[in-house]
């Protein structure tokens, strides 16, 4: 049986990588979304090993310490993370799995996943990604300023990764990123 394959998504923040992730697994019945795991408490309905992997914040501790998160961070009082031993599981299992994460953490997965393949997802335009932020209606003109000098910054981190994909229309980028799947599926030198 032939591994899976690991396909991290990330880009600025409005860039619309949630919606995309979501259409791409509804597309794509290989592929397994990647759990992440947390120390903030179960949300009403939300179930352990589904939404996340809930932990004690000493549990937490001791997985960044033996090396079991491919990445993590701290977020409002709690940790959040990508457990190594899932995405390695379902990898093993022949099943590819999509993390969809933001730009800092996909390059932290990098460093200890280097075989995985990173998608950068790219808006139509700066003023484009500015009107969906702003079309959100819930952010602040200051703040709006603020992600759009990150998103500038992390789109000159794109010579990092090994895909680019503009999400001008959901279908035509989930199209993009259904090809670059096959094709590496095809790969001979992995």
């Amino acid at each position: 049986m032939s591994k899976g394959l690991l396909i991290v998504l990330s880009g600025p923040s409005g860039v619309g990588k949630g919606t995309v992730c979501s259409e791409l697994r509804k597309r794509v019945p290989n592929l397994t979304y990647s759990v992440s795991a947390t120390t903030r408490q179960p949300r009403l309905g939300e179930e352990h090993g589904v939404n996340y992997f809930f932990h004690s914040h000493d549990e937490f501790l001791k997985m960044i310490a033996e090396d079991q998160l491919l990445e993590h961070a701290e977020y409002v009082g709690n940790y959040y993370g990508t457990p190594r031993d899932f995405v390695e599981k379902t990898i093993n299992e022949g099943r590819d799995i999509i993390l969809e994460i933001e730009v800092q953490g996909a390059l932290k997965v990098k460093e200890k996943f280097p075989e995985g393949i990173f998608v950068f997802l790219l808006p139509p335009s700066l003023d484009e990604l500015k009107d969906r932020i702003q079309g959100r209606g819930t952010e602040s003109q200051a703040t709006i300023d603020h992600r759009m000098s990150v998103a500038v910054d992390e789109i000159n981190l794109l010579e990092q990764y090994d895909y680019a994909v503009v999400n001008d229309e959901i279908e035509l980028a989930c199209k993009r990123i259904e090809s670059i799947i096959i094709a590496e599926h095809c790969k001979i030198n992995k």
